[in-house]
């Protein structure tokens, strides 16, 4: 049995669902978000409360439950707060900046980077040395974040690259004479 699937997901105050068939449109002031389940599962909508139940007990039928639960509430977290990835760039001359709706990293490369941003997602650059990624679909979110952090990983025996502000970057020690 799903633990995570058994709990009912709250709607907070502002944010309204619509359930027709398998799916769920969550409207909050962010915005709007939807979400389509599986046929292996069933989404209850019952005043503010959204329940997700399975329709057997097949292995399928078990995996979706708590699945689908996670995506309904991700989807209400979207809509109120949104999701948000801090990165920091960690190196001698490494630089981000916004110019216009782009971003623009200094990496070491002999060219600079311009990231075009997606729509849906905002990119801004507090400092020069952090990148902040906000957006009400988390998946976007990450994948975001993920693309501006390949440009340079982090490496592990200074430590330059671009990380997660909360990342630890295991250190390896150099090679001894």
């Amino acid at each position: 049995m799903s633990r995570i699937g058994k709990k009912p997901v709250e709607l907070p105050s502002g944010v309204s669902a619509q359930v027709s068939g398998q799916t769920i449109e969550v409207k909050g002031p962010k915005g709007t978000r939807s979400f389509t389940a599986g046929d292996d599962v069933d989404i209850v909508l019952e005043g503010n409360t959204v329940t997700v139940k399975p329709r057997g007990l097949s292995k399928r039928a078990r995996q979706q439950w708590g699945m689908t639960r996670s995506m309904v509430a991700n989807l209400a977290t979207g809509v109120t707060t949104g999701f948000k990835k801090e990165l920091e760039l960690v190196g001698v001359g490494y630089r981000a900046a916004m110019q216009g709706k782009d971003l623009k990293l200094s990496l070491g490369y002999s060219h600079e980077v311009i990231f075009e941003v997606p729509a849906g997602i905002t990119v801004s650059a507090p400092k020069q040395t952090e990148v902040v990624v906000e957006g009400i679909d988390q998946q976007q979110v990450g994948e975001v974040a993920a693309n501006i952090r390949k440009w340079r990983s982090p490496e592990p025996y200074k430590g330059k690259g671009i990380r997660y502000k909360d990342e630890y970057i295991f250190r390896k020690e150099g090679k001894k004479k």
